[in-house]
């Protein structure tokens, strides 16, 4: 990417977008034409390199169909992030340089089966994230990209301490694998004290309360390809770190905590959908919005339930797509208007018909109109909470649910003014709709969030053996 013209980058970048969407793809017909996919707790392609022998730490990569379902995810985003940034001209090569960077991470992350080497492309991942919003962000750019990286860089820290934690007490002896730390968890005591440490850690990369006040600023600064990599596929670390590190290596300590879970799940549920409420520019109301929705995240997690974890992983699918469109039509939209308040926007289903109607369907994605991911997702992740008989379960359930109202008052609310009735303004209706790179894009993440929405049960299939493993560990242990 960095080799030739700023031209050459942009079809350099595309095309390596491309070939790793079509890899991936391959990649899923070749997990499902495995024997062993359907067996809980396989890995398959595995593969190993001795990185740092005298800490054991093994280049150690593999994946289940959960792992599986976030490489999907990425590939999705990284093209369209890539399309919605094909008119870039400020030192081109660089930034989507910075945004395979950035995937690259995040591909890392998720295909990891030592925890040291999850760290590493953790970390992979902040770095460019401080760039892209700091030099090619607007507002607060500089502010929103110091205040990202050092909460992000003091979450990572936690899940360090966390790790290390594991790998000094790991009764297999001192060792970073995933599989041996899985088949020999550390003793009670030691998961109790570091549970926190990898939860909150991981958490705060996907806007666990009250650690999230660095989403609604991050994403109002970023250009928008990094806004759809920040919601779209880096919020998703997080919630994959939680359940891959610190509910699955450490599953007695979940038990003990997971009421504290369940309860800051419901309170970033009910505060995020309140507080977009409140909002008028539309990054913010997708960034506030993004903290309710991965509070369902949080509490398909901390229900402990089949049905809730397999819940938590759609939803982490179907908002990295949703958030990622929504963002692609906010900056659509900014581009002609030149303005992201709502108050001063209205009528631009005359001039723009194919923005808004996309705009207006992932709104409706993000409300859970049945027949988009969000339905599924969600509904799941309440299935899944209802399962579980205490009290503070079925009340934190009834509030989360009660705030999907809360969501189309502030989603409808927006569609109204933004795309519905008179023009505010004259120049709207000389605006040009979307060019073939935006409507590409678009279309790419509309085609996964009807994927999912009309046939979940692809998606179920293949995250289902994975959840079996994680629940093969929790539901076997009691309550300590």
């Amino acid at each position: 990417v960095l080799l030739g013209s700023p031209k050459q980058a942009r079809v350099n970048a595309l095309t390596g977008s491309i070939l790793q969407l079509v890899s991936v793809v391959v990649l899923t017909y070749m997990f499902f034409q495995d024997p062993q996919a359907n067996l809980s707790g396989a890995m398959l392609f595995e593969s190993r390199y001795a990185w740092y022998k005298p800490l054991g730490i093994m280049l150690h990569t593999g994946i289940d169909g959960i792992s599986l379902s976030m490489i999907l995810l990425t590939s999705f985003v990284v093209l369209a992030g890539v399309l919605v940034s094909w008119t870039m001209q400020k030192m081109t090569k660089e930034f989507f340089a910075l945004l395979m960077l950035l995937s690259a991470g995040a591909y890392g992350f998720f295909v990891s089966l030592d925890v040291f080497t999850m760290f590493f492309f953790l970390e992979l991942a902040v770095v460019p994230k401080f760039l892209l919003i700091g030099i090619w962000g607007s507002g607060k750019k500089e502010y929103s990209a110091t205040k990202l990286v050092l909460m992000l860089m003091g979450a990572s820290a936690l899940v360090f301490v966390g790790i290390a934690g594991l790998y000094f007490s790991a009764p297999a002896g001192e060792n970073f694998s995933m599989i041996a730390l899985r088949d020999n968890p550390a003793p009670l005591a030691t998961q109790l004290f570091f549970f926190p440490f990898a939860f909150i850690g991981f958490g705060v990369f996907t806007a666990l309360f009250p650690f999230h006040t660095w989403v609604p600023d991050g994403h109002s600064s970023a250009p928008t390809a990094a806004s759809m990599f920040l919601a779209g596929i880096s919020m998703k670390l997080g919630g994959y770190g939680c359940l891959r590190v610190a509910i699955f290596l450490m599953p007695q300590a979940a038990h003990h905590y997971s009421t504290w879970i369940i309860i800051l799940a419901a309170i970033a549920i009910l505060y995020g959908s309140f507080a977009t409420m409140m909002q008028t520019d539309l990054k913010y109301i997708n960034a506030y919005s993004s903290v309710s929705h991965c509070g369902f995240v949080l509490l398909g997690i901390g229900v402990l339930t089949q049905t809730g974890i397999a819940g938590a992983v759609m939803q982490m699918v179907s908002h990295g797509l949703m958030t990622a469109l929504f963002f692609a039509m906010i900056g659509m939209v900014y581009e002609r208007t030149h303005t992201r308040d709502v108050n001063a926007m209205g009528g631009l289903l005359k001039s723009i018909p194919f923005i808004s109607t996309l705009f207006v369907i992932v709104g409706l994605c993000s409300l859970g109109l049945p027949g988009l991911s969000g339905f599924v997702a969600e509904m799941m992740v309440f299935m899944g909470s209802w399962e579980r008989t205490d009290w503070l379960t079925r009340v934190a359930t009834v509030l989360s649910a009660a705030s999907i109202v809360v969501t189309a008052v502030y989603i409808l609310t927006a569609i109204g003014k933004v795309i519905m009735g008179p023009s505010k303004n004259n120049v709207h209706t000389l605006l040009s709709d979307a060019r073939w790179y935006e409507k590409t894009a678009a279309l790419v993440l509309l085609a996964g969030i009807l994927l999912i929405g009309l046939a979940p049960l692809l998606l179920q299939q293949l995250i289902s053996p994975g959840v079996e493993s994680i629940m093969h560990k929790v539901a076997q242990l009691p309550k300590p």
